[in-house]
């Protein structure tokens, strides 16, 4: 093994590169046979030349009051072929049941009148927008992207973490972060046959396109951004680049007549997507906050009259709120008749009678969430928590039972993470990212692979002081191997993957995409 390893440890946890000590998974023995000529000291430089190139660029993100270069660890995280089968399919039928709920709950009610999920949970939401009951967005979709994050359990096994279905971010630092390792590894790539990421803005652009109102040939695609000062900036301006459309802000835009015009040097261009990167509270000053200074008066009303279409569509935030994140695995059963490829981590409902109980008593042992919270604000790791956090949190629960979830305990999986010039496992997740066009549901092949840089931390957010990985979907290898060994030669077994990371022909008895 190489040195840079000698002093490594397993965590108790699921290791991603190794099975035991000394003893690396086969996905990874290229990677490893990279490091090995490596000295500590060369890792360390490269790692700091690429910061340096991340801050040149403007890929920097804002943490402790300051902007920082995007962490990048030189580490790759690796899926086989099979691993990503079942994460693309469990993801994609979960943004499908997603869907599905949204077009009930904004219209029929059915999952409500059938008592599969309770009245009380839509009428006390936030995010329930009387405004968006009853639109029928074109081809049906209101989830246009969605970022479904996932984490590896103790035995191995992927878990839905919680969804995002509103203004799910982070999918650039995919994009730079492949950028970045092809540049610091590059003839790996060519050995490992990883599937690339850089189709996401085409994908993304056509799925925009689709969404038109119908009736238009050449719809107009804008980016609607908050404005520099948001901490993901760089990303709204990236996606407007690589698609080719405007980047614009709330002031670039006026409504007239229910429709959405762009101001530009050449006049009013009318606008048909808006692919919006601010929340519903701050898009219409005329239907959410009056407030708001960085959103578009009349937009929603265009919105609501079929003349614009919003993606994500405003009301979203119903579908990712964390208490409904306990009632998914139902609604993939009640929308889409099947059972859910990926299960959640076991949960609890403060608001149900006899659950709120159960959480007070054992507080200490569980991971208590904000059902509203984001980037980890809020959340408190009971067995990790001392006594007046715990006290602070039961009280809060009780007063609140209804804006809180608790969750046992997952000892996320583990990856070697470059801590100064030594390897040492740090806390990964994994956050897809999942792009509807109303006739499929695409997953873009990797994902961001999120890192809790500190030693034993398990909030993996960059607002919280979280790092990254490069995540490696390989078109084949160690999994087709064991595959094939099991079922006999793939040419006679169906095939998984094609070339651009999507399925072409499903296993038999498998749930086609």
């Amino acid at each position: 093994m190489a040195d840079i390893f000698d002093a490594y440890a397993l965590a108790d946890a699921w290791d991603e590169m190794f099975e035991r000590p000394g003893e690396v998974r086969a996905a990874y023995e290229p990677v490893l046979a990279a490091l090995q000529p490596i000295e500590p000291a060369e890792l360390r430089f490269r790692a700091d030349q690429m910061a340096r190139a991340f801050t040149d660029r403007g890929v920097t993100y804002a943490f402790a009051g300051e902007e920082r270069p995007w962490p990048l660890d030189l580490v790759p995280r690796i899926l086989d072929a099979l691993e990503w089968d079942l994460i693309q399919r469990g993801v994609a039928q979960r943004v499908r049941a997603l869907e599905a709920y949204l077009a009930d709950a904004y219209g029929p009610c059915r999952a409500f009148e059938d008592g599969v999920v309770p009245w009380r949970l839509l009428l006390n939401s936030p995010h329930f927008h009387r405004s968006a009951h009853g639109v029928e967005p074109p081809g049906g979709v209101r989830i246009h992207v969605a970022g479904i994050d996932l984490v590896r359990d103790e035995a191995g096994a992927f878990r839905v973490l919680e969804d995002n279905v509103r203004v799910p971010s982070g999918v650039s630092y995919v994009i730079e972060n492949r950028r970045a390792m092809t540049r610091v590894f590059p003839s790996l790539f060519a050995e490992q046959h990883v599937l690339p990421v850089d189709g996401y803005a085409q994908k993304l652009l056509a799925a925009l396109r689709a969404a038109a109102p119908g009736g238009i040939g050449d719809p107009r695609v804008v980016v609607l951004t908050p404005g520099p000062n948001n901490a993901a900036y760089f990303e709204h301006a990236l996606l407007a680049r690589l698609m080719g459309v405007q980047l614009v802000e709330g002031h670039d835009l006026v409504c007239r007549g229910n429709r959405v015009w762009m101001r530009t040097t050449r006049g009013e261009m009318p606008v048909h997507v808006v692919y919006r990167r601010l929340d519903d509270d701050f898009l219409d000053p005329l239907h959410f906050r009056p407030d708001s200074v960085i959103g578009c008066p009349g937009v929603m009303g265009a919105a609501m009259a079929g003349n614009v279409t919003l993606a994500n569509a405003v009301g979203n935030g119903i579908a990712d709120d964390k208490l409904l994140y306990t009632y998914v695995p139902d609604l993939i059963r009640y929308y889409l008749g099947e059972e859910p490829v990926l299960p959640n981590v076991e949960s609890f409902r403060p608001d149900e009678p006899g659950q709120l109980e159960a959480v007070l008593d054992q507080i200490d042992q569980l991971v208590v969430k904000p059902v509203d919270g984001a980037g980890g604000q809020g959340i408190v790791i009971g067995p990790k928590a001392d006594r007046e956090t715990l006290e602070r949190t039961r009280a809060a629960v009780l007063a609140d039972p209804r804006g809180w979830i608790a969750q046992r305990p997952v000892a996320l999986s583990t990856s070697p993470t470059l801590a100064g010039e030594r390897m040492a496992p740090r806390h990964i997740d994994l956050r897809p990212f999942a792009v509807n066009d109303g006739s499929e549901v695409w997953v873009l092949p990797g994902g961001l692979t999120r890192v809790a840089l500190q030693e034993g931390n398990l909030i993996v957010n960059s607002s919280q002081g979280g790092g990254s990985k490069d995540t490696w979907v390989l078109a084949e290898g160690p999994a087709e191997q064991r595959y094939e060994e099991e079922s006999g030669p793939l040419e006679k077994a169906p095939r998984q993957l094609g070339p651009d990371g999507t399925r072409t022909v499903v296993q038999e008895g498998a749930q086609q995409q």
